[in-house]
């Protein structure tokens, strides 16, 4: 019982970050780099705390503004960090570690390509 305890803790605290971060990214930092729109897709925070992946999309048509936007939200790490320390209820804050996540984008193209082969079986 105590393990579905930590996991269920885990997992609150994973939603939590992810929703925290997006706020303190769209909404207090302003970092004028970050010009595209982006989705904080899933944290996943280690049991002790002391580091969580960051799962970023980047949703964009230009490569270059999409990975501008990704270079400026991982540079903030640190500053995005100071500020989840001051709104988590935790006591300790993880390092925070940032991953472009393109799953929207391929689930998109397999999306485009199941419609394009069903179109083409529809016309024979």
């Amino acid at each position: 019982m105590r393990k579905t305890s930590k996991i269920n803790r885990n997992d609150r605290l994973n939603a939590e970050f992810q929703k925290e971060i997006y706020e303190i990214i769209s909404r207090r930092l302003k970092n004028p780099l970050v010009t595209e729109m982006f989705s904080i897709v899933r944290v996943d925070a280690s049991r002790d705390l002391s580091h969580a992946k960051v799962f970023v999309s980047v949703y964009s048509t230009d490569p270059v503004k999409k990975q501008q936007t990704f270079n400026a939200i991982s540079g903030d790490a640190k500053k995005i960090r100071f500020e989840l320390a001051k709104v988590i209820r935790a006591r300790t804050v993880p390092e925070l570690h940032f991953f472009l996540d393109d799953s929207m984008e391929y689930g998109d193209k397999m999306e485009k390509l199941f419609k394009s082969i069903s179109e083409g079986e529809k016309r024979d």
